[in-house]
């Protein structure tokens, strides 16, 4: 098929150089998006999607038909080469457009911040648009950052035709409008929630390492917290060295929800566990591991001791540590068991003793 028909020979000329230099726009293409993956990667900055494409001639041949007196030549035609980075995240825009920035030679001249131009029926076009450079690729190229809910919003727009100049009655552009401000609103309300779970985080981090554990609630965050101060170590050395064993790291996440079931409210309650219970722990683990030769023990050999020993100094008895035995492994008839020999074998141990007086 012709697309250079009806174009004059200054056009035709820019469409020869365009096929001509197609191999320099399939190399940029994918050198930027290379950088850009590598660049996103080892910053952390977790992005929807990089998309890129390069302009079909058939596009060119119509932009160049409509208004081809505008280029010189094809180096004054920036998007033949066009990225398109999608964050999640409206603050996010801005953390891509530094690294962007950081890349390439960025030409402010013709870039535009269609964010700042800010009609409001604008909300699916408020992209970040720069025109960069980069060395060894003689033309310019162009990288749009936008949310996913604004792209998600262009592709809906342009599906209805609403930008597309086509008259439109008013009850459906008010809709429209109506439609595109909440979408804004939701926007900006996602990044504000995230920027305030991340303060959250760092508070309740701050307070974990001051060591002001009762004014900590016990969640998944501020028990991954809290684990990064290695609270078990001293109770797992100290029954490691029963059989001198090695301690072999396993995960303790599954914990929380242990310590979730058996009534723990704060960081500060787990605390209180492992000072009041560690005796009892420890008197567990000697009458387990004394006439073995068990040389290698489980990180999480502390805290179930310390949990069983907490459960039967409450008097929670047989029903208790197979609940603990539920909570941690699933309800499996085995738990009962377990239980049954567990309470058995502590029944005599120093620590139930003083419990129920002797």
């Amino acid at each position: 098929m012709t697309y250079t028909a009806h174009l004059d020979d200054h056009c035709k000329a820019i469409i020869q150089e365009y096929k001509d230099k197609y191999p320099l726009f399939e190399n940029a293409e994918a050198k930027v998006l290379s950088l850009l993956t590598q660049t996103f990667k080892e910053t952390g900055l977790h992005v929807a999607s990089v998309e890129s494409r390069i302009k079909k001639e058939d596009s060119l041949a119509g932009k160049l038909e409509r208004k081809g007196s505008k280029y010189k030549s094809l180096a004054d035609i920036t998007d033949i080469l066009g990225v398109r980075v999608i964050t999640y995240y409206i603050d996010d825009v801005e953390k891509v457009a530094t690294a962007i920035e950081r890349m390439f030679e960025v030409d402010w001249e013709n870039s535009i911040d269609k964010r700042k131009v800010h009609d409001i029926d604008s909300f699916g076009y408020l992209s970040l648009h720069y025109v960069c450079s980069m060395k060894d690729f003689p033309y310019k190229f162009e990288v749009q950052m936008r949310t996913v809910l604004q792209h998600a919003w262009a592709n809906l727009d342009h599906d209805t035709g609403y930008k597309a100049g086509v008259e439109i009655p008013k009850r459906y552009m008010r809709s429209m409008s109506r439609l595109a401000g909440m979408l804004e609103l939701i926007d900006e309300e996602f990044s504000k929630i995230r920027s305030e779970i991340t303060d959250y985080r760092r508070k309740v981090h701050k307070l974990v390492s001051s060591g002001n554990l009762d004014e900590v609630p016990l969640d998944g965050d501020t028990f991954r917290s809290y684990l990064e101060l290695d609270p078990f170590r001293q109770i797992n050395k100290k029954i490691a060295a029963v059989n001198q064993a090695e301690i072999q790291e396993v995960s303790l996440l599954p914990y929380l929800s242990v310590f979730k079931g058996i009534g723990c409210k704060t960081l500060g309650d787990i605390h209180a566990i492992i000072k009041d219970s560690f005796d009892g722990a420890y008197q567990i683990a000697c009458y387990q591991m004394g006439l073995t030769d068990l040389d290698i023990i489980s990180s999480s050999i502390g805290p179930q001791n310390l949990c069983i020993a907490y459960i039967l100094k409450k008097g929670w008895g047989k029903g208790g540590v197979r609940y603990f035995f539920d909570l941690l492994n699933g309800k499996e008839k085995s738990n009962e068991i377990v239980a049954e020999m567990i309470v058995e074998q502590a029944k005599d141990l120093p620590f139930m003793n003083q419990q129920n007086g002797k």
